[in-house]
């Protein structure tokens, strides 16, 4: 199948999956909420969602791909509607998965309080919880609003390797401890993919088979992305 179809069958299929959703969301009990700008998407991105997923019994994860987020500005990030397509590519075959356009449809900086009042205005009756990499807790503290933010969802901690857990685990307990909320923790041990490593190896013309989703390498070679 040609791309192109290939992308219009993935965007149907999310529709219908946000569709029931939100037909249903009165009743949904657990949602996650995967942030991030998905600079592209990779396999270590949708193994820590699935693994979060069935450790926490989420009923759905939401994938957000970030608009303009404040916390990027040493880098240039690529188009928004490139991270939206590629993500929902990605996470086209699962159906606990489905992508949001919340974020990239709003104006200016995008931040994580503004997306957690959204949903939990959506979602009145379910529990939400924040999926981030682990050291992410390590500047969380430089974030909007970080309390609310723990007031809003449970995050969770996803740390994989290459990152020094005990830095990270001590950040976690003094956060616990300083904002009296709940923090979970997972590793995913396999996966050591990331997005910063894929651009590299884009850049350099290495390859990447296997690192992500084939239709969403297919889309980065169609658009000459990251070169």
């Amino acid at each position: 199948m040609k791309l192109e179809n290939t992308l219009k069958r993935a965007i149907l299929i999310n529709e219908k999956k946000i569709s029931i959703t939100y037909r249903n969301r009165l009743i949904i009990g657990k949602i996650g909420i995967m942030g991030g700008t998905f600079d592209p998407i990779h396999y270590g991105h949708l193994a820590t969602a699935e693994a979060v997923r069935v450790k926490y019994k989420l009923n759905k994860v939401i994938f957000m791909p970030s608009g303009n987020p404040p916390h990027k500005r040493d880098r240039d990030i690529i188009d928004k509607l490139h991270r939206y397509n590629m993500t929902i590519l990605a996470t086209m075959s699962n159906k606990y998965f489905e992508v949001s356009s919340l974020e990239i449809k709003r104006k200016g900086r995008t931040y994580t309080i503004d997306t957690l009042k959204k949903l939990k205005n959506t979602y009145k009756n379910s529990e939400l919880f924040f999926i981030t990499g682990a050291d992410a807790f390590c500047d969380i503290e430089t974030w909007k609003d970080v309390e609310e933010n723990f007031n809003l969802a449970t995050f969770i901690g996803a740390t994989r390797p290459g990152v020094e857990l005990s830095k990270v685990r001590n950040k976690i307990e003094y956060l616990k401890s300083k904002y009296n909320t709940k923090i979970l923790e997972i590793h995913v041990p396999s996966l050591d993919i990331s997005s910063t490593d894929l651009r590299e190896r884009i850049k350099m013309n290495k390859s990447i088979k296997y690192l992500l989703p084939e239709c969403v390498e297919k889309y980065i070679y169609k658009y000459n992305l990251y070169r």
